[in-house]
């Protein structure tokens, strides 16, 4: 029986050895860079670990299944207050999701969206008071101005009604513009109660500078705070369409699009300049250089970390349970072109760590959420997978 205890000792202990081997994104035994293909710019980082880090796996048993299909167009999926889900169709509907992934309730007669390019109904958000007040708020591009603006609604979830009633429109990104492309956008809260949304700078080369000015809300992090006032919380973004709050700093961090190559993860700070369009880890489409084709610029803020060649990250969430105890804390971000969802493990404000996970299902992955120990993903083919502890 002592051999046995013994035995098993040692087996408990080279897991978790291996374990915070894998956490920490290094030592001898580290496994090489996720990504193997040469980059499109080729550029050189800023700092170690800002690229290609050490690749990680998970030792934990953990199962994916498949709990729905054929939902058209989602953007997004976000877990409800009782644990529902509830996911937004870019079309202009939502639908409400028991944990299983059955359809309970269409959610109809919101305001009229712009259904073109990557426009249409965007993220939707639960009042912090949801469960007493029934509050919700969502993004959409929206007609407005003889062009589209990136615009934020809210009003009170109707659900045997299967609407939404007393809607007011909260924000608008202006100036509007007449493209259909880059409109962000993600919320959240955060534990004060004020509202994160990201917007994204619409594209065009005479538009997309606008990321720079204070004078427009292209491009930037907004914050809209209990009184109802949006505040530029950061600027220089491009496309950024994944935010969430770390639950061990409490700090907003943005997935955002790179042209070809220079994808990034940013931590956002107040007041501070990400540096779009003039620095960046890409090229333009056409392979030239984004502007003088620098990377670094004094008052412009590195990213966290960088991928090139592109896994076009779309929404993001971090892992906050204990089922899988090495995700605890970890970034995931869904990924589009990478079509695969992204672990990013980060110690001290840096990415130590990378995984791929889901490769096998060969899908664009448009956003993923946690809640209750369970991570979710939904793809462009509007399948939802449901990811737990085996």
């Amino acid at each position: 029986m002592q051999r046995l205890l013994l035995l098993a000792g040692m087996l408990l202990c080279g897991h978790e050895a291996l374990w915070a081997n894998y956490q920490n994104g290094g030592g001898k035994d580290s496994l090489p860079p996720v990504e193997t293909k040469p980059g499109f710019a080729g550029y050189k980082p800023a700092f170690a670990g800002q690229t290609r880090v050490a690749g990680a796996k998970t030792v934990t048993p953990y199962k994916v299944e498949k709990i729905a299909s054929g939902l058209g167009n989602p953007f997004a999926i976000v877990v409800m207050p009782d644990s529902r889900l509830m996911v937004t169709l870019k079309s202009g509907t939502m639908e409400i999701r028991d944990k299983d992934g059955g359809l309970v309730k269409k959610i109809t007669d919101l305001p009229e969206v712009v259904y073109a390019g990557q426009g249409g109904l965007l993220d939707v958000v639960f009042d912090p008071n949801f469960t007493s007040n029934r509050l919700m708020y969502w993004s959409y591009s929206e007609k407005y101005e003889g062009g589209v603006v990136t615009a934020v609604a809210k009003g009170k979830l109707n659900e045997i009604a299967g609407k939404v009633d007393n809607v007011s429109v909260i924000f608008r990104a202006t100036p509007a513009t007449k493209g259909n492309l880059q409109f962000g956008s993600r919320l959240v809260f955060d534990k004060k109660g004020e509202l994160y949304v990201s917007v994204g700078e619409k594209f065009a080369p005479e538009i997309r500078v606008q990321a720079q000015s204070l004078s427009s809300y292209l491009g930037k992090i907004i914050k809209i705070k209990k009184d109802g006032k949006p505040e530029i919380v950061s600027y220089g973004h491009r496309n950024p369409e994944g935010l969430d709050i770390n639950p061990a700093t409490g700090e907003l961090w943005e997935s955002e699009f790179g042209p070809h190559g220079g994808d990034e993860i940013n931590l956002i700070r107040q007041g501070k300049n990400y540096g779009w369009p003039v620095i960046s880890y890409g090229l333009e489409y056409s392979n030239d250089k984004v502007g003088n084709g620098i990377q670094q610029k004094a008052g412009m803020e590195q990213p966290v970390y960088y991928w090139d060649p592109v896994v076009s990250p779309s929404g993001i969430c971090f892992y906050n349970g204990t089922a899988i105890p090495e995700w605890k804390n970890n970034l995931f971000v869904a990924c589009l072109s990478g079509q695969h969802v992204d672990r990013l493990i980060i110690r001290n404000d840096r990415v130590v760590g990378e995984e791929r996970l889901l490769t096998d299902k060969k899908q664009r992955f448009r956003d993923v959420a946690y809640a209750n120990d369970i991570l979710y993903a939904i793809t462009d083919d509007g399948d939802i997978y449901r990811i737990v502890r085996q």
